[in-house]
């Protein structure tokens, strides 16, 4: 009929495929203001990515049976998400580094809503997520995301994608650098409070009439938001370091 839209079915086909591996890699991508973005304004993006990768869509010859493209589809999700949970790390090891310095410094008390995860978190957790994520954006990785995709559609075109089990160990060094990033980060703040603790105690042990049990909270309050102050400076170079681990590891995974 006049005015009806139609499209080949093998192009149909390409595109639920790619839109299956675009949409489950942004369910962990630390983008800003995403977490309580509306869904319309998610599917929007993750069909805008999927139109930005049409060169690279995949001609399917023939209709395959449901079931194999019902296989298909949760192989390119799986694939997605662990691109999408791979990404992430670097946003985790800056969320555990606001952990650990939160619970030394005395903010483990204060919360506050954190738009990123819907719940409450403390207050040095949400500055660090809020942080990373627009370096997120500021070091440009959301294009890195795309050229990722474009390889791996190249390398793996969707409805032939088999997983390796030489992406394991990779993946694990990768976890452990998590732990690893957000405990050097906050080691000097940690030092610096046990410092204080030992100097607050060597004088009340000097001169026992000294009150000084009420200080130490805020000393340490303010030790804690003085060093994280210079650190902060040096976020930059330690997330761009760790970008590249891993997205020379999330660009190794899509070219095998």
């Amino acid at each position: 009929m006049p005015g009806e839209i139609s499209a080949p079915v093998a192009l149909a086909y390409g595109f639920l495929l790619v839109f299956a591996r675009v949409g489950a890699t942004f369910t962990f991508i630390p983008l800003p203001s995403t977490g309580d973005a509306a869904p319309q304004v998610k599917v929007i993006l993750i069909l805008a990515m999927t139109m930005a990768l049409s060169p690279f869509w995949p001609v399917v010859s023939a209709e395959p049976p449901m079931p194999v493209f019902i296989g298909w589809i949760v192989a390119e999700a799986a694939f997605g998400l662990g691109i999408g949970l791979l990404v992430s790390l670097m946003s985790e090891s800056l969320n555990l580094f606001g952990q650990i310095t939160g619970l030394q410094a005395g903010y483990s008390l204060a919360s506050t809503f954190n738009p990123a995860t819907q719940a409450d978190s403390t207050v040095l957790s949400t500055l660090a997520s809020t942080a990373g994520s627009l370096l997120f954006v500021t070091l440009g990785l959301h294009r890195q995301v795309i050229r990722i995709f474009a390889s791996s559609l190249e390398s793996h075109p969707p409805g032939t994608l088999l997983m390796n089990a030489g992406w394991s160990e990779p993946l694990i060094h990768a976890v452990a650098g998590v732990f690893s990033t957000g405990l050097r980060l906050s080691l000097p703040v940690v030092a610096l409070l046990m410092m204080a603790d030992l100097t607050l105690a060597m004088f009340g042990r000097i001169n026992s009439q000294l009150q000084l049990l009420s200080l130490s909270f805020p000393l340490k309050m303010l030790l804690a938001l003085a060093v994280m102050t210079v650190l902060y400076t040096l976020l930059p170079t330690v997330y761009a370091s760790q970008a590249r681990v891993v997205f020379d590891l999330a660009s190794k995974f899509a070219r095998q």
